[in-house]
């Protein structure tokens, strides 16, 4: 999952909204570094959103 696959996941945020929460420490680490961009496993993505909407009462 590209940057762009979760911007579109999360509601279609700015690129650099998108840009933060992947710098976030709490953001899965990227599986590969293209020179197209970070590349994310779908699975810790989903479960990130999982945990941050459970967090936030969601």
């Amino acid at each position: 999952m590209g940057a762009h696959e979760i911007r579109a996941r999360l509601g279609n945020l700015s690129r650099q909204r998108v840009y933060q929460l992947t710098s976030r420490a709490d953001f899965p680490e990227p599986v590969a570094d293209l020179a197209q961009g970070k590349i994310w496993r779908t699975a810790d993505v989903e479960r990130w959103i999982t945990k941050r909407r459970e967090r936030l009462g969601n």
